[in-house]
């Protein structure tokens, strides 16, 4: 008998039957066509990717007379928490950390216009965790995302994506600050760091035709020490240290201050504004990681939003404002991350920057900007499955994308979407076609826009 008859002889036919290791096992990898490379490679992707957080929500949230060196650690706790958890309960390959837009509102908006202290805004925080607990729970939130059109799904992918490559073109400085009239313009293309990120961008689209693996990381790092060398962005001193102490911001929520008509309009806020941010985001990155279903569709989404509530509500708890899946998960994605450990070693990264958040901290825009223009040039290809001859799909879909970039506010797009579908679906007589968790939606989205302030 040869030994290809014989595969128990064979060592390399021996190899190829073995089964897989009890983490293959736990990550379900056959089910995702997951690999530990592709893994490993896209947790530390997504965790470069998003590592500016743990400089900028600081930075953010000192507006609101928080310390800027207590709220960097807690910062860090809520991404260690949520992406830990999403990735050993939800299996999802979505990193977690406070996200952007939100803590803005809360610093900048919450506090220093409308006079609320941070204790006061850090309760909406949690108190909109403890409703999204409550509405995954009673599977609600699944209830609604299921009410989601097909068209607003494909809408808030490429609207996320044209985020993304909108937010590092301005980051690289390629796109810049305009004047009245032409609120953009071009940037200094002359700049050093503009060239960096310029010369980043077609190395990554050159790796990418290549198929090379990891071609995300590879750029970043390579750029990164690009900066350091020429002096475009400065070296960080130290390497590690230990970290500050984050007890000047655990548990000082204040339901006192919260007592009040106006709250009520900060809380509907900052519950929409998190609710359709992790809802673009889940749907979008899942889309390019290919966890759709073909209805649009993410299986058992209950699971990854339960985590978003989780994390929200401990981020109220201890000073770190609004927290969910971060739409930076798609560098990883497109470096190979598919299941739920990439976001357990995206956590493992981050705990590991409490001793090194000078370096991570350090790394430039330069560095991580080419990465998010192309993963949102390739997210936004997805625009081709919106139906443009049915104009109540598309008038929708094509705000939603639009309203995203230009206003700077995922929320603002997901929420257009949420009015406009039923409003044409009814002035057109398809009424029928609107499921009832979407005009749940709708007036909760008109709610946000009558409480929003504006100014």
């Amino acid at each position: 008998m040869s030994a290809a008859d014989n595969p128990d002889g064979d060592p390399a036919a021996k190899r190829a039957v073995r089964p897989p290791g009890p983490i293959a096992l736990f990550f379900d990898f056959e089910r995702y066509g997951a690999t530990m490379r592709g893994e490993i490679i896209g947790g530390v992707t997504t965790f470069v990717a998003m590592s500016y957080i743990i400089a900028l929500n600081p930075a953010i949230l000192s507006a609101a007379g928080i310390p800027a060196s207590a709220a960097m650690v807690t910062t860090i706790i809520a991404a260690v928490f949520g992406s830990l958890l999403m990735g050993l309960y939800a299996n999802r390959p979505f990193a977690v950390a406070p996200y952007m837009g939100e803590n803005a509102f809360i610093a900048y908006t919450v506090v220093r216009v409308l006079g609320y202290t941070w204790q006061t805004a850090m309760t909406a925080v949690f108190v909109s965790g403890i409703l999204f607990l409550v509405l995954t729970a009673a599977r609600v939130r699944p209830w609604l995302v299921e009410a989601v059109p097909a068209a607003l799904r494909t809408a808030f992918s490429v609207g996320v994506g044209l985020f993304l490559s909108f937010v590092g073109l301005n980051e690289a400085g390629i796109v810049t600050l305009g004047v009245a009239g032409a609120p953009v313009r071009i940037g200094a293309l002359d700049s050093p760091g503009v060239l960096i990120a310029i010369a980043g961008f077609i190395l990554i689209a050159l790796l990418l035709m290549y198929r090379v693996n990891g071609a995300p990381l590879i750029v970043i790092m390579l750029a990164a020490f690009a900066c350091f060398a020429l002096g475009i962005a400065p070296a960080p001193h130290g390497y590690a240290g230990l970290p500050p102490d984050p007890r000047p911001l655990l548990m000082q929520i204040d339901f006192h201050g919260a007592f009040s008509w106006g709250f009520f309009g900060i809380l509907i806020t900052v519950f929409v504004m998190a609710f359709c941010d992790t809802l673009g985001t889940l749907i979008g990155v899942a889309g390019q990681a290919g966890l759709l279903e073909n209805n649009g569709h993410l299986p058992r989404i209950e699971q990854p939003m339960m985590v978003d509530a989780l994390a929200t509500t401990l981020a109220g708890l201890i000073g770190a404002s609004t927290t969910g899946a971060y739409m930076e998960s798609a560098t990883g994605v497109m470096a190979g991350a598919r299941t739920g450990l990439s976001a357990v070693i995206t956590a493992i990264l981050f705990s590991v920057s409490l001793l090194f958040a000078p370096f991570i901290a350090a790394i430039p825009a330069a560095a991580y900007s080419p990465v998010l223009i192309m993963v949102g040039l390739q997210m936004a290809g997805s625009v081709t499955r919106i139906n443009f001859e049915d104009l109540t799909e598309s008038i929708p879909a094509l705000c939603v994308v639009l309203l995203m970039s230009f206003t700077y506010n995922i929320a603002i797009g997901v929420t257009s979407g949420f009015v406009l579908y039923p409003l044409f679906k009814v002035a057109t007589g398809r009424w029928r076609e609107v499921r009832p968790g979407l005009w749940f939606l709708a007036v909760l989205s008109l709610m946000f826009y009558v409480f929003y302030p504006y100014r």
